[in-house]
C-alpha cells in the first residue's frame, strides 16, 4: 500500500482531472452529498484544502470553510488550493505534527487520513455528478476502503459526516463499494 502522502497526491491528481472536466452547465447538478450541488461540494473541498494547508504551514487560511472560495473561476480556485495543499503535505516532518480541525486536534497521520478521505471521496462525488466516472482512481478507492474497514469507523457515522453503510451491487467497482461503505449513493443516476 502507498504512503498516505502518496495517496493524497494521487487523490489530488484524480480530483484535478475531474474538476478540469466540469462543464459550465454542470455546477448546479446534484451530487451524492445530500443538499449539495457540484458548486457547493467543490467549494467545500477547496475550502477544506486551503484550511488544511494553512494549519499545516502555520498560516491563516483567509476565510471560513464555507466562505465562497471559488469566485468566478472554480477550476482556477481548485488549482491554487491543490498546489498549496500538496506543498503543505510535503513539508518535512508533517506527519509528526498535530493538526487542529473543527472537532479537535488530531495527530498528523490521522489528519492525513481524514484529508485523504475528503479529497478522494469528494472527487468521486464530483465525478459521479458530472459523468466522469472513468477518471476515478479505483486503486486509491480500494486502498482507502481497506483502511476504513480496518478501523473503528462508527465514530464517523453521524449527521454531517457519514451515514450507515449501504449495500453495494455484486459487481460494484472500488469507488462504488467505498461510497456505499460511507453511506452514499453508488451511481451517477443517484446523484440526480
Amino acid at each position: 500500500m502507498s504512503s498516505v502522502i502518496e495517496q493524497i497526491d494521487r487523490a489530488i491528481d484524480m480530483t484535478a482531472a475531474i474538476v478540469k472536466g466540469i462543464g459550465p452547465d454542470q455546477f448546479g447538478a446534484g451530487t451524492p452529498c445530500p443538499e449539495w450541488d457540484v458548486r457547493t461540494e467543490l467549494n467545500h473541498l477547496v475550502g477544506g484544502m486551503r484550511i488544511f494547508a494553512a494549519e499545516l504551514t502555520g498560516t491563516e487560511a483567509g476565510a471560513d470553510h464555507e466562505s465562497d472560495w471559488l469566485g468566478t473561476d472554480p477550476q482556477g480556485a481548485f488549482a491554487v488550493a491543490a498546489d498549496l495543499d500538496r506543498a503543505a503535505w510535503h513539508r518535512p516532518g508533517v506527519l509528526e505534527t498535530s493538526v487542529r480541525l473543527g472537532f479537535g486536534t488530531v495527530p498528523g497521520p490521522m489528519a492525513a487520513l481524514i484529508h485523504l478521505t475528503e479529497v478522494l471521496v469528494h472527487g468521486v462525488d464530483l465525478a459521479l455528478a458530472t459523468r466522469q466516472e472513468h477518471l476515478v482512481d479505483q486503486r486509491s478507492c480500494e486502498e482507502l476502503l481497506a483502511v476504513m474497514r480496518g478501523m473503528d469507523f462508527d465514530a464517523f457515522r453521524r449527521p454531517g459526516m457519514f451515514g450507515p453503510e449501504l449495500p453495494a451491487p455484486a459487481d460494484a467497482t472500488a469507488h462504488q463499494r467505498l461510497l456505499a461503505f460511507l453511506g452514499r449513493a453508488v451511481t451517477s443516476e443517484a446523484a440526480r
